[in-house]
């Protein structure tokens, strides 16, 4: 019964019907249609499918698709990639300053710094070494030379304009209890004055280290012109923040006896050039 239920109403999908129109005043057909409920789905079915592919090509090919809510238009895709280039250039500047800040944590510990450092130096084979005496007529040149330019004191000399070095001044009113001495790891010197005595900038320069560590107490950093690094130790106090500009004699901090290295009330004080430790008792007259 179920079965033929089923194909009499399949077969009532082709039964034929006429839908007409009749003038309402004398009842005159003016319009009529034979058609069947298949017609019917047919018809409705393919205006669907073609309104839908017409729909679709019109949002994948034309403009029209930037008005569909949450579809980026054109300026917000350009903004992705741009932002997207902006990121990638922030990372390589953020690895780059991870790095420089690692050699600085390095330097104030006493290590060598590893930027810059090339493996391939150890296989390179030394050349031979060129001993130079001076002759007669070049001694007797120099010794002229020295002569007279021993009292010219003109700004312009070409030994001025060769020297780059900044002036600095000394960080402390004190005395040096410890000189600078590489071979037993101490790169600085150790300088002793009075309680609660400011440490100042020996120039001007920016804090790039403002912090405190377990061997060194208190301590900061700062990046002066012509590649040199000046390092205060053992502080009670820092006074500056890392990224600040300093001038030269600002107080930057209060001395004292902080860190597991320090041997009492001094200040610990260390002088850099391009990356290497150098004797501040030959920059700056204590």
């Amino acid at each position: 019964m179920a079965a033929k239920k089923k194909v009499k109403i399949f077969k009532n999908l082709w039964n034929k019907y006429r839908l007409s129109i009749f003038n309402e005043e004398n009842y005159e057909e003016v319009w009529q249609l034979r058609l069947s409920r298949m017609n019917v789905i047919v018809f409705f079915g393919g205006f669907s499918i073609l309104l839908i592919a017409l729909v679709s090509v019109l949002i994948a090919f034309t403009p029209l698709r930037e008005f569909i809510p949450g579809y980026p238009d054109s300026q917000t895709r350009k903004g992705y990639v741009k932002n997207a280039l902006k990121v990638d250039s922030l990372e390589r500047v953020v690895a780059q300053w991870q790095r420089y800040y690692e050699d600085i944590n390095i330097l104030l510990n006493g290590g060598e710094p590893l930027t810059g450092r090339q493996t391939a130096i150890d296989t390179v084979k030394p050349t031979a070494k060129v001993e130079l005496s001076p002759s007669e007529e070049d001694s007797l040149l120099r010794m002229q030379i020295e002569s007279d330019e021993m009292f010219n004191l003109s700004v312009g000399s070409s030994t001025t304009k060769k020297s780059n070095i900044p002036f600095f001044i000394p960080p402390v009113k004190g005395i040096i209890t410890n000189k600078y001495n590489p071979s037993k790891n101490h790169y600085g010197v150790d300088l002793v004055a009075g309680p609660n005595e400011g440490v100042l900038a020996i120039a001007k320069g920016t804090v790039i280290l403002s912090t405190w560590s377990l061997e060194t107490g208190y301590t900061i950093a700062i990046q002066h012109e012509e590649g040199f690094l000046s390092v205060y130790k053992h502080n009670s106090k820092l006074l500056k923040r890392q990224g600040e500009f300093v001038n030269s004699g600002d107080v930057i901090a209060i001395i004292g006896n902080s860190g597991e290295l320090t041997t009492g009330p001094h200040l610990h004080f260390e002088l850099w050039h391009h990356g290497a430790t150098v004797d501040p008792a030959k920059y700056i007259k204590f």
